[in-house]
């Protein structure tokens, strides 16, 4: 009995270690600002708000972006007289190489196809599929495309949301992740929906859903968070990431509960850890990738109400760093909004609201 006793614990504290011990570096990352990353665009294009960010297998960066947010006065070069030279909306979908040359652009509203109403989420998968979404109300899909922009799948269906349960189409999706182990699609479902859901992501079928502490999502009114009170057993509106780490974790942003939660991949609830409890308006938890090492050791998690980039340790996410504060001076932020990471450590960032911009942050010290 005793034997069989210490072989169960033996095997518990093997998946803590797993868990919880990834490789440590001998010191977090620190980043300086690449002020002229990127290169200017081509054909008297403009930024909008971005939407989405994403790196490739090449360390291009994709960027989603919303030709619909510019104001008149930014997109005066189309107005019929053109109020001004300068300029035009620059497609949705935009890929640069690591050097910040533009490579290719292509999508968005009015360009024969199907389109979202509002942009939000990018990922290019293991197979060099991109997949986009989008957050406005009738936005219940998201979509796959070849890196040239052809149309190989429609998840969902534009049109209004069928709630939190359902299976067949999405509510507003903020983020989009394949995981190549398992070739399925987690979708962080999102704006209108409370869950995070999965897709086979070759034919589209649906594999599975949960909600916050991997309980059963529900749609019904949760009450304005309050610091104050008992953490929510719902996830907030938006849930705003799920991102698949190497060893089989996902982690979820709960953005206006401030907190990120940890499920193994099947939705079995782990921990949750959270940040700045005390922050409204619009959460503390808006996105987050993986540092490249091969344990990635560290979680970068950004926070568009405090402006700030956090950088976490993965084993407990216990706050070992921070990068950038409120305002609009290169390596500053203004509604951070999205995150990625390149194989070298370059981390770039896009802001929403009216800041318009991408930012890149290498690495002071290698990965």
């Amino acid at each position: 009995m005793r034997r069989v006793a210490w072989g169960a614990a033996f095997a518990a504290l093997l998946s803590v270690v797993a868990f919880s011990s990834p490789s440590v570096a001998a010191n977090p990352p620190q980043f300086q600002v690449d002020p002229f990353w990127p290169k200017p665009l081509p054909n008297n294009w403009l930024f909008g708000q971005i939407g989405g960010l994403a790196v490739d297998s090449n360390d291009h960066v994709w960027v989603l972006q919303r030709p619909r947010s510019l104001t008149e006065d930014e997109r005066g070069a189309t107005l019929k007289p053109p109020r001004s030279n300068c300029c035009v909306p620059a497609p949705s979908v935009l890929e640069f190489d690591a050097d910040g040359n533009f490579v290719q652009g292509w999508g968005g509203p009015g360009t024969g196809a199907e389109w979202v109403g509002r942009e939000h989420g990018i990922f290019v998968d293991h197979k060099g599929f991109v997949w986009l979404g989008g957050n406005a109300d009738t936005d219940s899909a998201i979509f796959k495309y070849t890196k040239d922009g052809k149309l190989v799948m429609e998840i969902g269906k534009i049109g209004p949301s069928k709630g939190s349960n359902d299976t067949t189409m999405l509510g507003k999706p903020a983020d989009i992740q394949v995981d190549p182990a398992t070739n399925e699609v987690f979708v962080a479902d999102g704006y209108g929906n409370r869950r995070v859901i999965v897709f086979d992501a070759d034919t589209g079928a649906y594999k599975r859903h949960w909600g916050a502490y991997g309980n059963k999502p529900s749609d019904d009114k949760t009450p304005k968070y309050d610091p104050a009170a008992p953490v929510s057993q719902q996830f907030g509106n938006p849930v705003h990431c799920a991102k698949v780490s190497k060893d089989g974790f996902v982690y979820v942003c709960d953005r206006t509960n401030n907190r990120i939660q940890v499920f193994k991949k099947d939705g079995t609830y782990v921990t949750e850890w959270f940040y700045d409890k005390n922050t409204l308006g619009n959460g503390a938890v808006w996105d987050l990738n993986f540092w490249p090492d091969a344990g990635q050791t560290y979680l970068l998690n950004i926070d568009g109400e405090n402006n700030q980039l956090r950088v976490l340790k993965r084993s407990d996410g216990s706050v070992v760093g921070t990068v950038g504060r409120s305002g609009r001076y290169a390596g500053q932020f203004h509604w951070v909004h999205n995150i990625t990471v390149d194989s070298k450590g370059n981390v770039y960032t896009g802001e929403v609201d009216n800041a318009n911009r991408v930012q890149k942050f290498k690495p002071t010290s290698a990965p």
